[in-house]
């Protein structure tokens, strides 16, 4: 182990980095390619010399990203107008856009000020509390005037919208709904201009239902929150120099109260202390298709300046045994030999079981960009309608996807889909088991949830279990779950019946076997870290399962790092005189690393210099900006990325890798070991306030896309991900004292299958609970998550940590119970947690050997990272088991 000591992060060179540069463009690359292009009726793309229009809070500050931990403190953000203005558009507004500029600036700071006020005298959670519920509001524009819009080939208008940790929306003017000011601005340009562009730039779901009614409206953009290159990606987007080829990864219902459960989600009941997941499996999609609902933009729907043909789809049944493959039976139209010999072949290809010995579903399609002048990127969705005889099942479920390459007109792509059997079960609570049940089961190929075509039938002769588990997480109440009747349920089936057989549609058969996992074998490190918790004493073990208190940092939020001024806090460095261990720093996301921008230096003492948190919220905007004399700045200029949902909307796991890894590098220069994201829970209800952070309303979207991010961040050695929040992380109003009161099916099938991807995939370094109760445990104590669920089935090899300040000091789990549960680390720490195990030690509560197996994963994991200056990548050590 090297004796170089880290003494500060950043650098003091204010200078652009090639580091920063390289990774804005793949922030800028990834911001395009993931904003949806919704509808277009022929007006875009736009010509450079066109003269434009733009109006709308957001043109002059777009909206990169949301608040709280999922924030991030990059060097600058490129708003619209700026994007624009490099295009070299020509404005017909600019004095209203810089007018506009001015008010903001002017209302910034009256919000600033309104709250310092209130945050005078609060600490730790209270500041966050504070500046979670005080959200900024964009203020309005002056006057539109007929000069504002004349000779102007299209008018552009910007919504945005801002939420975050800590906090839910609302269904009203200014969140949800469109305020009257926005209303009656674009009944205006509605009114005088021919040519009216909507771009959304909101975290979430916003309504639509005015909106869509403009009769000038001609194309409609959701650019959900794309970081910091923002301007720049819509831009190439807006003038052609990209091809719009992102896909939504929600629903867009026609109304809020579309969505099941809408009037009872959070405080739209009164009752924040317990929700009733009373929608059950019928999540998204998933309910709307099931139960005939007409929604305004579908899940998996985004258009394109270009037109894609899917042909020649083949459906076969690939048998794997030790690596060998054998294709035991195949559906389809064979591609032509013209076809064999032009294009690309085998990209993309995506299998959802890696681990495990069974038959594999595989689906190729041949992909062609049919249009005469746009090269473009299409994505190939493939859904499974399953049997309605036994268990009741949603009509159709996602199974697999894949992104074609660049494609220029005229040329076509073969794509490639594999997924296991796993992805046809269901979950049967009466035999605790995953099942795929005898039967039908129709397999779909396109390019929406809506525009698919039947491919394949798959016939299951018998009923089999693929998977028997223990039951987790009981239902302490009663739970009435929302129900599709039979008579619907069978019409539907009997209808995709009758069309396979009109269309002649192959049968396959197929025959599922039991799941048999593979034993991932130890690191070399683990042996050095059982060495290492043998030696330690009670107060030892104790001190590492409890995040850093003794530099005397506390509580302290967001600025609780001690190595890395504004990350999120570290490891405890008890060991690190005795064992060299030090302490592992860790660092929030999910849209990029969350550090302070700059700090100070005393240059005789060598003091830091920090307001805590307040130094990492907006850049440093509520902070005092106090400068110190005699002292040093050093600048950490980190990549604020597109947020979660942004990203997934790419459909695209290699551009998530790349975006991995540039965050990885990040990681590594400024001496960051873990990352606290990706976040990844369902969009249940459009209302959740981190809705931003997390990828989509489905699970396999959500798994993958994490699974991605890991796999990037992860092949950079000494550094890891932190998949989070784990589980049932719906609702962010009394986020520590909610109890999600869900099925075990339901809980399964949507809310953990996501994880139980990542786990299964890619190995992260870390998992981290939730505050909330699931079915009346906290996550941070519910050894049925963290030991049965994630280790036990899926293999976890990493730690689990909690969430900050989620112990009984702050109302919430409690801290003998955490290690107790198989969760290995309390952050960010306090003494009432040492006391807390300490006590329970000595009752025998919590065993030692209880204690000593969570110090021995974490010592193996912080062995693995850059803490210890480690030389080779976390994920070296699952390849073989992937293979």
């Amino acid at each position: 182990m090297s004796d170089t000591v880290r003494k500060y992060s950043g650098t003091t060179d204010c200078s652009v980095t090639d580091r920063e540069i390289r990774n804005r463009k793949i922030a800028r690359k990834a911001a395009a390619e993931g904003m949806v292009l919704l509808k277009n009726d022929g007006i875009l793309p736009l010509d450079k010399n066109d003269r434009i229009a733009l109006f709308g809070g957001g043109a002059v500050a777009t909206v990169k990203g949301g608040t709280g931990s999922g924030d991030v403190n990059e060097r600058e953000v490129v708003s619209i107008y700026r994007g624009f203005q490099d295009a070299r558009f020509t404005f017909t507004n600019k004095e209203w856009l810089d007018g506009y500029a001015a008010v903001y600036r002017e209302e910034r700071l009256r919000w600033r000020d309104m709250l310092q006020e209130k945050l005078k005298g609060a600490v730790g959670m209270e500041i966050l509390d504070i500046y979670s519920t005080n959200p900024f509001r964009m203020p309005a524009g002056a006057g539109m005037k007929e000069r504002d819009v004349a000779g102007a080939k299209a008018a552009f208008y910007v919504i945005s919208r801002k939420a975050g940790e800590g906090a839910d929306r609302f269904k009203e003017a200014g969140d949800y709904d469109l305020t009257r000011n926005e209303k009656e601005e674009l009944n205006w340009l509605n009114e005088h201009c021919e040519n009216l562009v909507v771009i959304i730039n909101a975290g979430g779901l916003i309504d639509l239902s005015e909106i869509m009614k403009l009769s000038h409206l001609k194309a409609l953009l959701s650019i959900v929150q794309p970081g910091m290159e923002g301007g720049h990606a819509l831009a190439d987007l807006v003038t052609g120099e990209v091809t719009p080829c992102g896909k939504l990864t929600d629903t867009w219902a026609k109304d809020y109260f579309a969505f099941p459960g809408a009037g009872t989600f959070s405080h739209m009941n009164g009752n924040m202390e317990k929700e009733y997941y009373q929608e059950g499996i019928y999540v998204g999609y998933r309910y709307f298709d099931s139960f005939e609902k007409e929604v305004e933009f579908p899940f998996g729907f985004g258009l394109s300046y270009t037109e894609f043909q899917m042909k020649e789809v083949t459906v076969e049944i690939q048998q794997s045994k030790n690596g060998e493959e054998n294709s035991s039976a195949a559906a389809g139209i064979e591609e032509s030999e013209a076809e064999r010999t032009v294009g690309t072949e085998g990209a993309n290809t995506i299998n959802a079981e890696d681990t495990f010995i069974a038959p594999q579903i595989r689906v190729t399609a041949v992909i062609k960009n049919s249009g005469s002048v746009y090269s473009g990127k299409e994505v190939l969705q493939v859904y499974a309608t399953c049997p309605q005889n036994g268990l009741e099942k949603e009509y159709k479920r996602l199974c697999g996807f894949a992104k074609t390459n660049l494609l220029a007109p005229g040329e076509f792509q073969k794509v490639q889909i594999s997924f296991g059997e796993k992805a046809l079960a269901s979950f049967s609570e009466k035999d605790s088991a995953w099942v795929v049940e005898a039967g039908k089961y129709g397999i779909w190929a396109g390019n929406s949830s809506e525009n698919i075509t039947l491919a394949a039938v798959l016939e299951v002769a018998e009923t089999t279990v693929i998977e028997k588990v223990e039951h987790i997480c009981p239902v302490q109440e009663e739970l009435t779950e929302l129900e599709c009747s039979k008579e619907l349920r069978l019409k539907k089936e009997q209808q995709w019946h009758q069309l396979a057989e009109e269309k002649n549609v192959p049968a396959i058969s197929f025959a599922p076997v039991l799941l048999e996992k593979k034993e991932i074998s130890k690191p070399g490190t683990w042996k050095k870290a059982e060495e290492i918790t043998e030696k330690l004493t009670d107060e030892e073990l104790i001190a590492m399962v409890i995040g850093e208190i003794s530099k005397g940092q506390g509580q302290a939020l967001g600025s609780a790092g001690n190595m890395v001024p504004g990350a999120a806090g570290e490891t405890s460095s008890v060991l690190k005189a005795k064992y060299q261990i030090p302490g592992a720093s860790m660092a929030d996301g999910p849209a990029g690393i969350r550090l302070i921008r700059s700090y100070q230096v005393d240059k005789k003492t060598g003091e830091i210099y920090s307001e805590g948190i307040l130094d990492a919220l907006e850049g440093g905007f509520l902070a005092s900006g106090k400068k110190y004399e005699d002292a040093e700045v050093y600048y950490q200029y980190c990549t604020a990325i597109p947020v979660g949902t942004l990203l997934a909307q790419t459909w695209d796991v290699k551009l998530l890798e790349e975006v991995g890894k540039a965050v990885a590098e990040e990681m590594q220069e400024f001496g960051i070991s873990w990352w606290l994201a990706p976040g990844m829970n369902i969009h249940r209800n459009p209302l959740c306030g981190r809705n931003f952070e997390y990828y989509s309303e489905d699970p396999l979207v959500s798994g993958k896309m994490a699974a991605a991010i890991t796999k990037g961040v992860q092949r950079v050695p000494g550094v890891g991900t932190t998949i989070k929040h784990f589980a049932c992380n719906n609702q962010e109003d009394n986020r520590m004292g909610v109890d999600s009161i869900v099925s075990e099916r339901a809980l399964r099938e949507i809310y953990l299958r996501g994880f139980e991807i990542a786990v299964t995939e890619a190995q992260p370094m870390a998992i981290m609970t939730s505050y909330n109760l699931v079915n009346g445990v906290h996550a941070a104590n519910n050894k049925d998550l963290c030991t049965q669920a994630a280790r036990k089935e899926w293999n976890f090899q990493g730690i689990i940590m909690t969430d900050w300040t989620t112990t009984e000091a702050h109302g919430g789990s409690t801290s003998w119970k955490c290690p107790w549960a198989g969760n290995d680390l309390i952050m960010p720490g306090g003494n009432h947690d040492v006391e807390g195990i300490k006590k329970a030690l000595e009752s025998g509560n919590l065993t030692r050997e209880e204690l000593k197996a969570c110090v021995t994963r974490l010592l193996n994991v912080i062995l693995q990272t850059l803490a210890c200056e480690c030389g080779e990548a976390y994920e070296a050590q699952f390849e073989a088991e992937k293979r």
